[in-house]
């Protein structure tokens, strides 16, 4: 089953990259959660019209956004730990998610986070995105 998940989770990141939305959401369960890092300020995005509206906020805030995949981790069956570089220019701060102002060149290594996809019936049903690696690995159930 992993290896199918794998496969779901790089086909997302992939749609993402592309700005794909139906794409992203072929990948989805109906009722999908997406809690990014910054739920305390947006909160959590829940089914498709919420994940349109997060593909526009990321439109918004930074449109050069995209996810590079480490490694993938199965930690059971239904659930994925996925080891991620993050790149992205904010466009409001001018500040990256690397600490790179706006006219500097970005880091090429990007940002590291991690994710847990947690799936139902071959597809995402909820992604939670943690900006510590290690925090990741307690909340995904991994020594």
């Amino acid at each position: 089953m992993s290896q199918e998940n794998f496969e779901v989770i790089r086909r997302v990141i992939t749609a993402l990259n592309d700005r794909d939305i139906d794409g992203y959401l072929t990948c989805c369960t109906e009722d999908v959660r997406l809690q990014p890092a910054w739920t305390a300020v947006e909160g959590v995005y829940e089914g498709p019209d919420a994940i349109r509206r997060f593909f526009s906020d990321l439109g918004d805030t930074a449109p050069d956004f995209r996810i590079d995949i480490e490694r993938l981790e199965p930690v059971r069956t239904t659930r994925v730990l996925a080891f991620l570089r993050v790149h992205a220019t904010g466009r409001a701060s001018g500040i990256t998610d690397t600490g790179i102002t706006v006219g500097q060149p970005e880091a090429s290594s990007g940002m590291p986070t991690a994710n847990i996809y947690d799936f139902a019936d071959g597809k995402i049903e909820h992604i939670r995105v943690i900006l510590d690696r290690e925090e990741a690995r307690q909340l995904a159930g991994r020594p």
